[in-house]
């Protein structure tokens, strides 16, 4: 454990060494995020999950550096370049960008301008002019003309100098530093549309002559122009005010008035001009996608997290419809657990006697199955489709819900789905999707690609690595708060739980396939691979509802069983009157248990959870339906206030689904009557709202909308 880490990662996340220190320790010897957070208050004082992220996040970050650090020692040792100063200076950087700056002078080069005029023997001419004494440059350059080396003249001497004095400014730690700030405070995105991409190009119009500040520009902003660029539409440049980094240069360099220091004047320019700026640019353009992707990541991660954390409709039995208007639509009823039980196809959208047929199918369905809900999947022909449903009659204990099938076809060609209903077409796995992700949000959409489920800002456009890291992190968060029944669990579902992974999660199915139902935490320690480090990670997240132990279907933690045991004996009664009597669990005295090993922290949560064992931290699930007779964009009008749900948002604004097939746009400055810089602050993903239609733009199948009170309203 590297101790200079430890101390800088405090001292950035303003967090104590010791606490840091233990964190690291844990996750060095393979503790999951969620695992630390929960079950090692003691250790870390309490630290949450997004703290103990930025530790591990750091850690990586900090060792990066330091492998690239030792890359650099090494070759320059090799060279034989390594000086007691310069290694002291490579020990000290403390950012990427300063390591490289203190390595690029050294690193091993192409032939460049520079180095033609070393090898015609000009560096001793061009250290006589960068000194900037009394001499005559002209003169002096008279000695170094020599027509076997290719210097014809003294002008030809006088131009290798500069070529070697620009190279110098370019490789100077201050003057990259200084550059670069300057790129950073005042340099400003350019963009221009290619000639002759007008047309192709229209949906980056408004980057067809931009121009905004680096320091200020917005993530989703930064990765359009870089996408526009990318395509082929827009031309992007990083420019700051070229006089000003002139000048700079000039005060860090130019010495006084003299012919050599016009010299060097020169060498300053085209420093700037050939390699200094253009270096600096591809560094800020690194910088600046970085800071984007970072931000477009954030956003991507938070929805995706309210997304997977969003009410479950629990155990019902379920008639679920994937919509379809010339092909029709399949219809598939699930029972309570999720299980298929059966499958079939109505064409309520074509002729009167199919929809006539259409109808006595799905009463009879209704009936025969005890349908409690039924799920509708909000694509092509899916208001139709609930408009048809809602006329049947139905009992009106039989709830009909839209629900967002965003994904749903890609897990339908997915090899999770092909390996789950292996005698199926892709129609009724995608219509079995649609059901249970009413069902259990979190539990199905593991099963699909994050990327693919549409709450995302240009995640093609970001770095996928970060990314992928990012989002995994997200989903093991939502999956180990919520908890998993490990006798129901899906193998994808259990993968996600903390220390498990793919393979176990594999080899407890099939356990569970062969043996039956696990019937305490224990019992999982037969299954294959499921060692004693992954039982301890990953016991406290599995549940099973049934189990002999009444603890196995709460959070406590196997490791504290003794503790609650030993409570329940002080108070003379059994572990389930403890877990049933509030009054009693009031009268235990939690400093008798405190142990080296076990703190208040942990017995408070220890308490919490006998209250409600195994409670679901999820909202309650509650029907919502869309205005009658609204849907599609031509039945909007200015105006119109309507009842809406929240499916992605923006660094712009939230985008809300009016049940019209195309989502409208609740700019930034819509969301409130008060300013608002984040709009994750005011709406959540899957939120109701009811909004306000603005706008409507039928060419271009856009919908503005607002949140904020209308004129009449106030």
């Amino acid at each position: 454990m590297n101790t200079k880490h430890i101390e800088k990662i405090a001292e950035e996340l303003r967090l104590t060494e010791k606490h840091v220190l233990a964190t690291a320790t844990l996750i060095e010897e393979g503790a999951t995020v969620p695992f630390i957070a929960r079950y090692r208050k003691e250790a870390t004082g309490s630290l949450d999950e997004v703290a103990v992220t930025a530790i591990r996040d750091r850690l990586d970050q900090l060792g990066e550096l330091d492998k690239r650090r030792e890359a650099i020692l090494k070759s320059l040792e090799e060279r034989g370049q390594l000086t007691d100063e310069l290694r002291e200076n490579v020990l000290a950087a403390e950012t990427m960008a300063v390591l490289e700056d203190i390595y690029l002078p050294y690193r091993p080069k192409r032939r460049t301008r520079a180095t033609i005029a070393r090898e015609k023997g000009l560096e001793p001419l061009a250290r006589l002019i960068f000194d900037q004494g009394t001499i005559d440059p002209v003169a002096q350059a008279g000695a170094f003309v020599n027509a076997e080396k290719g210097v014809d003249s003294g002008e030809d001497a006088l131009a290798g100098a500069r070529d070697i004095i620009a190279e110098w400014i370019n490789e100077d730690l201050n003057a990259r530093a200084r550059i670069r700030e300057l790129f950073l405070a005042k340099g400003v995105f350019r963009t221009k549309v290619i000639s002759g991409k007008e047309e192709d190009g229209l949906k980056y119009k408004d980057y067809f002559e931009w121009e905004e500040p680096v320091s200020t520009a917005p993530s989703h902003r930064i990765l359009a122009m870089r996408r526009g660029e990318k395509e082929g539409f827009l031309s992007l440049r990083i420019v700051p005010p070229e006089e000003e980094a002139l000048a700079l240069l000039e005060s860090l360099f130019v010495k006084g008035d003299g012919e050599s220091s016009r010299q060097v004047r020169m060498a300053t320019h085209d420093s700037y001009k050939r390699l200094l700026s253009i270096s600096m640019e591809t560094e800020i353009r690194l910088e600046t996608r970085k800071r984007a992707d970072e931000e477009a990541i954030r956003v991507f991660a938070e929805n995706l997290r309210q997304l997977l954390l969003a009410p479950p409709l629990g155990q019902k039995n379920v008639l679920a419809i994937d919509p379809g208007f010339r092909t029709g639509c399949k219809v598939v009823c699930l029972d309570k657990q999720g299980k298929l039980i059966h499958t079939d196809m109505i064409y309520p959208h074509q002729s009167e006697k199919n929809s006539s047929e259409a109808e006595a199918k799905i009463v009879g369905l209704c009936e025969k199955f005890q349908i409690e809900t039924i799920a509708i999947g909000n694509g092509t022909a899916g208001r139709e489709t609930e408009a048809f449903v809602r006329k049947l009659g139905l009992p009106e204990k039989i709830s009909v819900v839209m629900v967002n099938e965003s994904g749903a076809s890609i897990y339908s060609a997915s090899d999770v789905a092909r390996e789950e209903f292996p005698d199926q077409d892709v129609t009724v796995r995608g219509a079995v999707s649609i059901g249970r992700r009413l069902m259990d949000p979190l539990a199905e959409l593991v099963k699909i690609d994050p990327k693919s489920i549409g709450v995302g800002q240009y995640q093609h456009d970001v770095d996928q690595g970060v990314l992928k890291r990012c989002l995994d992190d997200v989903v093991m968060s939502c999956v180990n708060l919520v908890g998993v029944e490990v006798n129901t669990a899906s193998r994808q579902l259990l993968m996600y739980v903390s220390g498990l992974g793919p393979q176990i999660a594999k080899n407890i199915v099939e356990y569970r396939d062969e043996h039956g139902p696990f019937r305490s935490r224990a019992e999982l320690k037969k299954v294959s691979k499921l060692g004693p480090k992954a039982f301890e990670q990953a016991a406290g997240f599995l549940r099973i509802r049934d189990g002999e132990n009444l603890l196995d279907r709460s959070a406590v933690h196997p490791e504290s069983y003794h503790l609650v045991d030993a409570m329940a004996n002080d108070m003379r009664c059994s572990v389930l009157d403890f877990m049933q009597d509030e009054r009693l669990r009031g009268k235990i005295d939690l400093a008798k248990y405190v142990m080296d090993s076990v703190g208040l922290p942990t017995l408070n949560d220890i308490v919490k959870e006998l209250a409600k064992p195994g409670r679901d931290p999820r909202e309650k699930f509650e029907a919502f339906s869309f205005t009658k007779g609204i849907e599609k964009i031509e039945d909007v009008t200015p105006g119109m206030k309507l009842p809406g749900v929240v499916t992605n948002i923006t660094a712009f604004g939230a985008f809300v689904d009016i049940g019209v097939h195309q989502d409208g746009l609740v700019h930034v400055s819509q969301l409130s009557d008060r300013f608002v810089k984040n709009p994750g602050d005011v709406v959540k993903v899957h939120q109701k709202v009811t909004v306000t239609v603005l706008e409507v733009d039928l060419k271009r199948k856009r919908i503005s909308l607002s949140l904020k009170k209308q004129p009449k309203e106030t």
